[in-house]
């Protein structure tokens, strides 16, 4: 049976979920949701108290049907060979070429190299350790513009670092049946990241040192 993965988001910058061009992905970040999560869940990513434009307690940032899942090796594969786009350029005026999340190059064995992108020599381990990338073009990205949930789902929010999955059981169809109720098409982008990072201030030209201090349960962000 399909589960339903809810977690909160601390910083929204567009990275990681990665909403652009018409395929959503979880590639870095949240290894403990990249190791388990299999086809058909969904992912939601709930909205912060501490939000950059405000408090967004309560509020869907995004939701994606699992597609796919694929090894981070085997997604650097298929990025360089089909999807340039998802591999970041750090220069690019356009921000979802520098948010790339294909960031780590397996094509010269094993470790692998990391290129530069919104992670830094400290997220290394963090990313790796989720094993899988999560692909979806079944989604609904809001981003600064986030959904306020009903009442009755509420249950699937919270505060605290990790994420929600079993405890999630009784509101999976619930969630779904919401969600499609909105009458939103998907694989659309109906806001912008809360977060834009200012590159141009960061180390390296990413934003490394914005990512590096928000942790979850896995350390990390």
């Amino acid at each position: 049976m399909p589960r339903l993965f809810s977690y909160t988001i601390p910083s929204d910058d567009g990275a990681a979920p990665n909403p652009f061009h018409g395929q959503c992905t979880l590639a870095i970040c949240k290894p403990s949701i990249r190791r388990v999560a299999k086809k058909d869940d969904w992912i939601a990513g709930l909205g912060s108290k501490k939000a950059w434009s405000g408090n967004l307690e309560g509020h869907l940032v995004y939701a994606m049907r699992v597609e796919e899942v694929v090894s981070m090796a085997d997604y650097d594969r298929l990025a360089q060979n089909h999807w340039p786009e998802r591999i970041p350029k750090p220069l690019s005026l356009d921000l979802a070429d520098r948010l790339g999340d294909c960031i780590y190059d397996f094509s010269g064995g094993l470790p692998p190299y990391q290129r530069a992108g919104v992670h830094g020599a400290q997220n290394v381990k963090r990313d790796l350790s989720g094993e899988n990338v999560l692909m979806s073009r079944d989604y609904y990205y809001f981003g600064s513009r986030a959904v306020a949930l009903p009442e009755h789902l509420l249950a699937i929010c919270h505060q605290t670092q990790g994420h929600r999955s079993d405890s999630n059981e009784d509101y999976f169809d619930d969630f779904v049946y919401w969600l499609r109720g909105l009458g939103l098409a998907a694989g659309q982008l109906y806001g912008w990241p809360d977060h834009v990072v200012d590159w141009a201030s960061a180390r390296r030209g990413c934003g490394c040192d914005v990512r590096a201090a928000e942790l979850d349960d896995d350390g990390g962000c």
